[in-house]
């Protein structure tokens, strides 16, 4: 048992790509990933699992069909499986992500370039 805390800037500081987040832990059946985000991401949606968004740094807009919400830093928002949506930000955004294990960043979306590898651990 390692009885070391994982500490996210410094996980953070391992990467610079976008939009391709990084496992830090696995709880339960979960994966906690950490993410640099900037632009714009495809409309996508997670028919089988909701999605946790933690703002570590910056501002994370996520787009819905019918509004969005907007997050700061310290701020996280839970969208509901099966909802559509398209994350946004302006400048780079580092957040955490927790979702089921073998969770596609993409979701439901066809053929999306910004499709990430599904089981990199930093």
């Amino acid at each position: 048992m390692n009885y070391s805390p994982i500490n996210l800037q410094e996980k953070l500081s391992k990467f610079t790509e976008h939009w391709s987040p990084k496992i830090v832990a696995r709880m339960n059946d979960y994966h906690l990933k950490l993410a640099k985000v900037q632009g714009e991401f495809v409309w996508h949606n997670h028919p089988e699992t909701d999605e946790v968004f933690i703002v570590v740094k910056g501002r994370l807009d996520i787009h819905f069909r019918n509004g969005k919400v907007s997050l700061n830093e310290g701020e996280m928002f839970v969208v509901p499986k099966g909802v559509e949506h398209k994350p946004v930000a302006g400048q780079e955004c580092h957040i955490l992500l927790i979702e089921p294990a073998g969770t596609v960043n993409t979701g439901d979306a066809k053929d999306s370039s910004l499709t990430a590898p599904n089981d990199v651990w930093i």
